[in-house]
């Protein structure tokens, strides 16, 4: 007789959730890091270092990140490098999410109005001046709402994780799916867990882009 979906199985999904928060976190933090080298590159005015990190960017952005995943799991190990799961997809959704978060600061960059950059280069103060103490300022409350935006889709993402047999809340639902027989009511809970995570998150970045095109406004 097939065990029913009881604390037992409610509680490896939580394990799950837990792993699917971590992964999260680190491929968002590495993300965030990455992700400013490669904005800083692309508005750096040098055309071969732009060029560069324009096919970088390409690159990411235009393959599936499925198929990113794999390759950093499976391929890297066709070399001889071995990866733990978990290491490898927290690499694969870093790269990934140093190639969208940085094409979003690129724009929010780029946004900031070019008369305040001229008129600190006009008082004498160095790139990494401006950058820091009147650029980067500016351009991360521009860049806000799409950067909570690209969370949201990361947190789903993890979901991916499965295919080199990390066990993140996806996969985790599909195995306690297979032992209760109870796919509407396991996958019913593994959906409240994604709401849960990521209502929040979109209401956030919904006031916050409502603010934004209100100050615009004014």
């Amino acid at each position: 007789m097939a065990p029913h979906f009881g604390l037992p199985e409610f509680g490896f999904l939580m394990r799950g959730l837990q792993w699917t928060m971590l992964l999260t976190l680190v491929a968002f933090a590495g993300g965030c890091t990455a992700g400013l080298a490669v904005a800083l590159l692309r508005t750096c005015g040098h055309k071969g270092v732009e060029w560069v990190i324009r096919i970088y960017i390409g690159i990411f952005q235009g393959t599936p990140l499925l198929l990113q995943l794999f390759v950093v799991y499976y391929g890297l190990a066709l070399t001889g490098l071995k990866l733990d799961a978990f290491v490898a997809v927290a690499i694969g959704f870093t790269v990934n999410a140093s190639a969208f978060l940085g094409e979003i600061w690129r724009g929010a960059i780029q946004a900031v109005p070019r008369g305040q950059t001229e008129a600190a280069m006009a008082l004498g103060l160095h790139y990494s001046s401006r950058m820091r103490d009147i650029v980067l300022p500016q351009a991360i409350r521009i860049s806000l709402p799409a950067t909570i935006g690209y969370l949201v889709q990361l947190i789903k993402g993890t979901s991916l994780a499965a295919i080199v047999g990390f066990i993140e809340l996806a996969r985790a639902g599909q195995i306690v799916s297979n032992q209760t027989f109870q796919p509407l009511l396991v996958f019913g809970v593994v959906g409240a867990m994604y709401f849960i995570l990521c209502w929040p998150l979109s209401w956030w970045g919904s006031r916050m882009e409502a603010r934004l095109a209100l100050a615009s406004q004014r």
